[in-house]
């Protein structure tokens, strides 16, 4: 009943002109803002007693057709101690604080992301925005997953997160690019709450890997996506106009 009320809405915004999609994104992101605004700002209070300035971070990331945009989170990491530069010698995981490492197990560090859906950036469902870096080893199969706006949530996310390599992550982002529906998005969001405390998911072997992505496992492109509809055993997900321009604070 659910999917047929989905399918006949998704049908009535394209013959009106506009995107069933994108004002899903638009009246759902402000939604879960306000009501989710104690939580935000008791986020973001913590971040500041514990981690200090700033307390969000901001990275390019690709985003729809291959633009890229600042992507908003909350800040995990701390600034590293010694003199300018010594940052460089540090590693990454040595950084994340306690309350950082809690925010990034319970997807927490994410929320912020809530206002790029707001101003048009991402969507509340798509494949997950990655580094500029990734976009010179894609092939042509891979590069599909631009062809909808990231989100903050998405199949990937649902069916493996970081328990599974990037072959597999892209295959499933573009299975979701070629059978995207407001029903599956509905799905998509009411899977994600239940994937946030997998662990064994969001602490996976490829949580970090973004680095040591250089390409896929073979070189041979594909021009359509092959994947089943139901992909492996489903396991795991400055508020000012401003934040969302400008330069990239420190990582976080």
């Amino acid at each position: 009943m659910a999917a047929d009320a989905a399918e006949k809405l998704e049908k009535v915004s394209t013959s009106r002109g506009f995107s069933a999609k994108g004002a899903f994104d638009l009246l759902g992101s402000l939604a879960l803002i306000l009501l989710l605004s104690p939580v935000l700002i008791l986020i973001s209070l913590s971040v500041l007693l514990t981690m200090g300035r700033p307390i969000f971070f901001r990275q390019l990331r690709t985003g729809l057709h291959g633009k890229p945009f600042y992507i908003l989170k909350y800040r995990t990491m701390a600034e590293p101690d010694g003199p300018s530069g010594a940052h460089y010698r540090v590693s990454d995981e040595q950084r994340v604080t306690s309350f950082g490492r809690l925010l990034r197990l319970s997807s927490l560090d994410e929320l912020p992301q809530l206002f790029n859906v707001l101003v048009g950036q991402m969507s509340l469902v798509g494949p997950r925005p990655q580094v500029l870096e990734f976009n010179r080893h894609y092939n042509a199969f891979q590069r599909r997953r631009h062809e909808v706006k990231p989100g903050i949530t998405g199949w990937a996310q649902i069916n493996g997160r970081n328990a599974i390599d990037w072959d597999r992550k892209f295959e499933l982002d573009v299975w979701y690019v070629d059978n995207r529906s407001l029903f599956l998005d509905l799905k998509i969001l009411f899977l994600t709450p239940f994937r946030l405390f997998a662990i064994h998911q969001n602490e996976g072997p490829y949580r970090c890997s973004y680095r040591t992505f250089n390409g896929t496992r073979s070189e041979v492109e594909k021009s359509s996506a092959n994947v089943p509809a139901t992909p492996r055993e489903e396991a795991s997900p400055e508020t000012s106009w401003s934040m969302l321009r400008g330069k990239s604070h420190s990582a976080g």
